[in-house]
């Protein structure tokens, strides 16, 4: 079969930069709306019998990105496409894995049902928040993992007295991976959510005073949870120069503001959500584009992905 990539508009720029790394080009397509509001896809190209990737982070506004992603599968499908794969490289809803109340939806469930409708052969993401969200789908879910490459990306940023810390109990096995790649022990922030844009800390377990710590996690949002953890840290007595990494940098709301104000020695984010320009504040961005094509080469020619993915 041949290897077609079609790229919504989410990120434009990760998806020509996976094209280009799998050797191809991006197929044509036509994303816009009518002066009602509604969506208007179109594949412009030739896929009958085609191995289909569409690339499309279902990043901030997250219904329209992800009402593109599911309409261009719908068209690629029509036009005869034999295999369609979704490339998600941020998976939105996936924090809506379980119900806090009795009266909430599990948005997880529902977009996972959606992708059911579309006929999917298999779905890669990134860096999921929730890895149990794998369960929900009826297709094949690959879970790969940035954190090699943002390992790589933090290398000349370790320090003998380094601390790998999780901002909170959800981002403490992900700390582990970090601390076991770079040879650092871990701590932990131990917070309560008191909304979405709002957290409070309780205390820390592990040994911060005087190190030089490393706060990681799958995404920075509003930057709630880094602001509170880096903010307990220096209240703890470590080093006053924090460096931050997360695999998405998705920065709504305050969140630029407040990470600016942390004057952080460094901040590395991957691009696999397109970020905003200009920003106040220096970013380090490490590419997923080889580790995306790298997927995509290997599921096109019926390679096993063992070293790209996540493990629990």
């Amino acid at each position: 079969m041949t290897l077609t990539l079609v790229a919504g508009t989410a990120n434009p720029a990760l998806a020509a930069a996976v094209a280009e790394r799998v050797g191809g080009r991006l197929a044509e397509a036509a994303v816009g709306s009518f002066p009602d509001g509604e969506l208007h896809v179109e594949v412009q190209e030739n896929v009958r019998g085609h191995d289909v990737y569409l690339l499309q982070p279902t990043a901030p506004p997250v219904e329209r990105h992800l009402l593109e992603l599911l309409l261009l599968a719908d068209a690629c499908r029509r036009a005869g496409a034999a295999r369609i794969s979704a490339v998600v490289p941020y998976f939105g809803y996936a924090r809506q894995d379980r119900r806090a109340s009795a009266r909430e939806a599990v948005g997880a469930r529902v977009v996972a049902d959606l992708f059911a409708t579309r006929g999917f052969a298999r779905i890669v993401a990134l860096d999921l928040h929730a890895g149990a969200l794998e369960g929900f789908f009826s297709c094949p879910l690959e879970h790969l993992t940035a954190v090699p490459v943002l390992v790589e990306a933090l290398r000349e940023e370790r320090r003998a007295n380094g601390v790998v810390v999780a901002p909170d109990m959800g981002a403490a096995k992900l700390a582990e991976r970090y601390a076991k790649a770079l040879h650092l022990p871990v701590a932990v922030v131990l917070k309560a959510r008191r909304s979405g844009a709002e957290v409070e800390v309780h205390g820390i377990t592990g040994d911060v005073r005087d190190r030089a710590p490393l706060v990681v996690d799958d995404m920075i949002s509003t930057a709630a949870t880094v602001t509170a953890a880096v903010t307990a840290l220096i209240a703890a007595g470590c080093e006053p120069e924090v460096t931050v990494a997360a695999t998405h940098g998705l920065f709504v709301g305050p969140a630029l503001g407040r990470l600016a104000a942390l004057r952080l020695r460094r901040l590395v984010v991957t691009d696999s959500v397109a970020v905003p320009e200009p920003q106040p504040i220096a970013l380090h961005i490490a590419s997923v584009a080889p580790l995306l094509a790298d997927a995509v080469s290997r599921l096109h020619q019926e390679r096993p992905l063992g070293d790209l993915l996540a493990r629990e």
